[in-house]
């Protein structure tokens, strides 16, 4: 079981306060980060990904505060809103480079490939370019890459934002699927896609969390929640930071 508790966290950009004391505590599950344009899911997720340094408040992951940031990062996956690659690379060159990229040794790299090809469906793919592959195929590469290192923890941003209904489904199948063994931070504006496959919920808002806690708790919540953010995040697009 992995934990990652969150105490304090504040964020600022040119003295601009982005997030502000958050504090929650994650365990394996799919964790769904909700919130409109601004919110700070990004920032966030960035942070928790060693991406970004915070302003103040403490990080701790399985009970650890003395993690360096090397350690941290070969217990996380990272996907990216805009997953791009050379255009013109094959899946499976893709794969090798991240991997050797990510220190992982050849000798134990190629048979990971080859069980995430499998595992995502993207074995008969593997010779295509990226340049060839539909917006589905290509998330799916990208949860590949950050499923390389088996991470504990695997943070995905906005993954179905321009997939069409079929592959959003699909998609959200295969991260509900993923959330049985590790963290699966999945943010989004589409209140549908948390629905139907989180188990924890945050609601960012300007920074700060409006709701934290089990998905099925939030229900009833939704009706005072509603006016001041659900109806604005559904016209909702992607944050600036």
């Amino acid at each position: 079981m992995t934990e990652v508790q969150i105490t304090g966290l504040t964020k600022s950009f040119n003295h601009k306060m982005v997030l502000k004391q958050l504090d929650f505590t994650l365990t394996n599950g799919v964790v769904g980060l909700l919130g409109r344009n601004g919110a700070g899911k990004t920032t966030l997720m960035r942070i928790i990904a060693t991406l970004l340094t915070k302003t103040s408040g403490q990080i701790v992951i399985n009970g650890r505060t003395d993690l360096k940031v090397r350690q941290i990062r070969t217990m996380i996956g990272y996907l990216p809103q805009n997953f791009q690659f050379y255009r013109n690379m094959r899946v499976q060159d893709v794969l090798i480079y991240l991997g050797l990229l990510s220190e992982i040794g050849p000798r134990e790299l190629k048979p990971r490939i080859e069980k995430l090809l499998t595992r995502l469906n993207l074995t008969k793919h593997r010779r295509y370019r990226m340049k060839e592959l539909s917006g589905g195929l290509k998330q799916r590469v990208g949860i590949a890459q950050a499923l390389l290192n088996d991470p504990q923890i695997l943070i995905v941003d906005e993954p179905t934002v321009g997939l069409d209904p079929e592959e959003r489904d699909n998609f959200r199948h295969l991260i509900g699927n993923l959330g049985q063994k590790r963290i699966v931070i999945f943010s989004t504006h589409i209140v549908e896609d948390i629905a139907e496959i989180s188990d924890q919920l945050l609601i960012l808002e300007k920074g700060t969390l409006l709701f934290k806690g089990p998905t099925r708790q939030f229900a009833p919540h939704q009706k005072e929640l509603e006016p001041k953010y659900l109806a604005a995040i559904r016209g909702g697009d992607d944050e600036s930071f």
